[in-house]
């Protein structure tokens, strides 16, 4: 399959699934308020913490479907892995929708703090909400197999048809039939149904056709070959959610729902620095694993860095504009005066962090590719022993925005002083050039360009035009960002000679 045309894919989907969510809120808001909308935050938040159960088993098959399609295993036992992550895909979601329903009593009275919706429609809601996470957890799977096969063109636009369906689709939904929280979750669930049947469907048209004879038997041998690297991913899963999600699980309870929505609107923009980058990471994860398989070292390392330049090119100018101008952001994204002195602290602070994430994030490609995760879980441990309480006691003290200076420390600290040992380790020699020609090179000009235009920019009041001027100083940076890529540069000077 095309590297190229898989990231294309990626991009237009997750750009689109990205924007249609964030374009789409202020309408969200229009319908179902501001305190309903703080119930979809927390829904959220609970879809990242019910990744905890996936135990490393997600990847774990994404990789061994890309090993398969690189000729290091068989069809059969491709088949009789999935086979037996279905078994405990289901088992597990089954009683984890049963206990957050059982729970959900409790939680819309002691958990969170309601100030207007009544506690019987809160209640209603999660019970649905529990339902809905349950399914959307057992589409990873599916959606696993998919991205190891590198069909990721199909799964591009079947991505935008759900996030078309969730955004777009559910006004009408909200007009003719109702905005509560309970008519929103009924409809999420409705959907989550039929994106699991298609995805089950397509992954079984893509698996290798076996000879005919008696059903693929559920067996816990298969699994015992990927234990050691699924429980490997699975301390990482855990150690992601906890330094990305402990933030939002202590706020929701500390905060009102109203005050919690504020907090997930600036959490939501801060994201699209990490969903921009998803593309290229999610196509390269893939290929990065099968050169590995097929013993093409320069070709991995050439790839791996090649990626970080891309990632950065579009990652950097996102997170510099969200750091430098969230007032203006906000604004021209809802035209909400309330809402932008309320998010914008936070979203700075959460866009710088998400910043030195996606660049940083690299080195767990590496090591993912290389099917070696020693170092990742030694400097997991670290995150959790040390970073992890600093994240909490930030938190309780100082709320939303302590919770962003921590996200920001965690971060800067993660990068400048692991990296380079995971680089050491798997490609000596490889840091200094990486940090300085793929990174440095393409984040000072950057950041430099945006500190001068944050000084000198007059902006207008209306809010059309600020919106423009968002975009055309976007341009701006994303061409200071490419002035400094030298992959960038190569394919520009490809493309004029192919051109003249």
């Amino acid at each position: 399959m095309s590297l190229k045309r898989n990231i294309f894919a990626n991009y237009i989907s997750q750009l689109y699934v990205m924007l249609v969510g964030i374009v789409m809120l202020p309408i969200f808001l229009r319908y179902m308020g501001v305190e309903a909308y703080g119930l979809v935050g927390f829904f959220a938040m609970l879809q990242v913490w019910f990744q905890l159960a996936d135990m490393g088993l997600t990847p774990t098959m994404a990789r061994a479907t890309a090993r398969f399609s690189g000729g290091a295993s068989d069809g059969p036992s491709l088949r009789r892995l999935l086979r037996v992550l279905e078994g405990i895909f289901v088992g597990v979601a089954l009683i984890g929708a049963i206990a957050m329903m059982a729970g959900a009593g409790s939680i819309s009275i002691n958990w969170l703090k309601v100030q207007q919706l009544p506690l019987v429609e809160v209640q209603r809601a999660i019970v649905l909400m529990s339902a809905v996470v349950a399914l959307r957890w057992v589409c990873g799977l599916y959606r696993g197999v998919i991205t190891g096969f590198e069909r990721l063109v199909w799964l591009s636009f079947f991505n935008i048809c759900v996030a078309t369906a969730r955004f777009v689709l559910v006004i009408p939904f909200f007009v003719y039939v109702g905005a509560s929280p309970t008519h929103f979750f009924s409809y999420q669930l409705a959907l989550a149904t039929i994106e699991l049947t298609v995805l089950v469907l397509k992954t079984y048209r893509l698996l290798p056709k076996l000879a005919p004879g008696p059903r693929t038997p559920w067996q816990w041998e298969p699994l015992k070959d990927v234990l050691a690297f699924s429980l490997s991913l699975s301390f990482t899963s855990l150690v992601w959610v906890l330094v990305t999600q402990i933030d939002k699980l202590v706020l929701s309870t500390l905060l009102t729902l109203t005050d919690y929505a504020y907090f997930s609107l600036a959490i939501l923009v801060a994201s699209g620095v990490m969903a921009v980058s998803a593309p290229i990471s999610g196509a390269v994860l893939p290929r990065l694993t099968k050169l590995v398989a097929e013993g093409d070292e320069d070709g991995m390392i050439s790839l791996y860095r090649n990626a970080t330049q891309m990632v950065a090119i579009i990652a950097i100018p996102a997170a510099t504009i969200l750091a430098f101008f969230p007032e203006q952001v906000l604004l021209a994204w809802t035209g909400d005066i309330e809402i932008t002195r309320q998010a914008a602290p936070i979203l700075r602070l959460y866009a710088i962090g998400n910043g030195f994430l996606v660049i940083g994030a690299f080195q767990y490609y590496l090591q993912f590719a290389k099917g070696d995760l020693k170092l990742h879980l030694i400097g997991n441990a670290w995150f959790v022993l040390i970073l992890v309480p600093a994240l909490f006691w930030a938190t309780m003290q100082y709320g939303a925005m302590g919770a962003g200076w921590a996200w920001v420390a965690a971060n800067v600290v993660y990068f400048i002083t692991w990296i380079p040992v995971v680089h050491s380790r798997f490609v000596p020699d490889l840091h200094r050039h990486w940090l300085i020609r793929d990174v440095a090179a393409i984040v000072v000009p950057t950041v430099v360009g945006a500190a001068l235009l944050h000084s000198f920019l007059q902006w207008p009041s209306e809010r059309t035009f600020i919106t423009l001027s968002i975009g055309l100083l976007g341009l701006m940076l994303v061409a200071i960002a490419v002035s400094g890529s030298s992959a960038a540069k190569g394919m520009l000077y490809i493309w004029r000679s192919k051109i003249g």
